[in-house]
């Protein structure tokens, strides 16, 4: 079965591959990530309290179980539950997405009125923003017109003023980011994407809410068309065709041929890649689950990323970059790693971009760079020379980045790889990583000679010796169980002779 499935996807990478070598894009036209992006969450050390969508009014993320602290999800960040203004997050996030090939993000979005937590969502979404600029990626607004329904059936505001509430937020948006040069942009007009609609059904109510601006968007709805004020539409999970709550294979592809199909007359279109759904409402006690879709260790994102490909897109959205409480998370997690941003940056490289050329490994530096500033917020030098890296890998500088970041891992020369005799001995990548608690690693041995193996933490202390003596040649393997140890950044030191060479490996409790 596990043979049938991997060859299955390997005919829709091709698929794909042969999709786009057909396709009929002019030459400025190009396809490109974004990543659909929730700024909805608070903590006590930035906002002063636990937001609703890590407690869902049910779970409490000052209990810990087993080093995790309780939150809504049924995964977990690497990162643990962060604010969505925290600014060493914020980096850590933009350059997660640069270094994984994606060009934006588009933010789920409630707009501007001081109720609920649509207020503070603006503030974050703002803020992600001018992270997102400093990274060289774009920006785009899902908006979510439910708020304006929310607020109508609260008393906030009469019916009657409910299209021009919608028109102020069309306002805020081109005064504020439309005519930004980093707002994403269709045929020179700002793409606006909605979550619905869910208010305003007409297309007649969205041309007059549009009346305000001076350019309308390009306007795309949610799995239809909502013609002809919309030019697309997009596609989604379709959790709604669980049955017995469950959402298949077979009838996930009814719903992509089928969205697909319908999307060939359209004038855009934004296609969706996601990894999986596995909600939290029914644990919280909100409502009855929306259903399951098994992310099948990978396989239903490569599916459905191919797909997107392949149907030669204006945008390929993810879905999503965090939404915890749906289970449709592509940052990385204890349970996948950088699992999906590894396949985002596989499809960029041999499908869109040949000149993408980030690695698997790259994707540590932004977990190295926020483990770093979290530990040393008060040293002044090393944040300043930290703001030098981030600035170097937004300009497409890597090997300037990487240099300039070892030698700050590594002052001690722990690591020092100009040291390192290839000949002599190979140590290989370490399985997985990050890990908790325990990872795997081998070691080659050419020839007889002593060898040591050592575990040092970031600042060159050993923390473990794993082995030490005489060793024949072969293969050997070795781990390293760190039950004892605190989350953070370590080394694996294989020595023989003189020589040596190391790994990075990421502890995540």
């Amino acid at each position: 079965m596990k043979i049938l499935k991997k060859i299955e996807q390997i005919l829709y990478f091709f698929i794909a591959l042969l999709f786009l070598i057909s396709a009929s894009k002019t030459e400025a036209q190009e396809t490109k990530i974004f990543v659909h992006y929730m700024p909805w969450y608070q903590t006590p050390t930035i906002s002063g309290y636990w937001g609703w969508h890590w407690t869902m009014g049910h779970f409490n993320p000052s209990v810990v179980i087993d080093g995790k602290r309780q939150i809504a999800s049924q995964y977990y960040p690497v990162t643990g539950p962060y604010d969505s203004q925290d600014p060493l997050l914020l980096e850590y996030q933009v350059l997660l997405m640069k270094l994984s090939g994606i060009d934006g993000v588009i933010v789920d979005w409630y707009g501007i009125e001081d109720y609920n937590d649509y207020k503070i969502l603006n503030e974050s979404t703002n803020a992600l923003f001018e992270y997102i600029k400093s990274a060289n990626l774009e920006f785009s607004i899902c908006y979510e017109d439910q708020s304006i329904k929310h607020m109508v059936n609260a008393g906030r505001f009469p019916a009657s003023q409910a299209v021009s509430k919608a028109q102020e937020v069309m306002s805020y948006m081109q005064t504020n980011w439309f005519n930004d040069p980093a707002y994403a942009k269709l045929n020179g007009n700002p793409l606006l994407m909605i979550f619905g609609p869910q208010y305003f059904n007409s297309s007649s109510e969205w041309t007059n809410i549009f009346s305000v601006l001076d350019n309308e968007p390009v306007f795309i709805t949610l799995d239809n068309r909502l013609a002809p004020v919309a030019e697309g539409a997009y596609p989604w999970p379709p959790m709604w065709k669980s049955e017995n709550g469950v959402l298949s294979r077979s009838s996930l592809q009814v719903y992509l041929n089928d969205f697909y199909s319908k999307s060939a007359s359209w004038d855009f279109l934004i296609s969706s890649a996601f990894p999986g759904f596995h909600d939290i409402y029914e644990e919280a006690g909100l409502h009855d689950s929306y259903g399951y879709l098994d992310a099948e260790d990978g396989e239903i994102f490569q599916l459905t990323l191919d797909q997107a490909v392949s149907r030669n897109p204006d945008v390929i959205q993810i879905v999503t970059w965090n939404d915890y409480g749906e289970g449709t998370i592509v940052e990385p997690t204890i349970e996948f790693g950088t699992k999906y941003l590894e396949m985002i940056q596989q499809t960029k490289n041999v499908i869109l971009d040949s000149n993408f050329a980030y690695t698997a490994e790259d994707l540590q530096m932004p977990y190295e760079i926020w483990d770093l500033r979290r530990r040393n917020k008060s040293d002044v030098e090393l944040n300043a020379a930290l703001d030098d890296i981030f600035n170097l890998i937004a300009n497409d500088q890597l090997p300037v980045a990487k240099a300039k970041l070892d030698s700050i891992l590594n002052p001690t020369s722990v690591v020092n790889e100009s040291l390192f005799n290839p000949i002599k001995f190979k140590l290989s990548n370490t399985y997985p990583n990050p890990f908790n608690p325990e990872t795997t690693f081998q070691l080659s041995v050419p020839e007889d000679s002593e060898i040591s193996v050592k575990i040092f933490d970031v600042l060159g202390n050993e923390v473990a010796k794993i082995a030490s003596g005489h060793f024949s040649s072969g293969e050997y393997i070795f781990s390293w169980v760190a039950s004892e140890e605190t989350s953070g950044i370590y080394f694996v030191k294989a020595e023989s002779n003189g020589y040596f060479e190391s790994k990075k490996i990421i502890l995540m409790k």
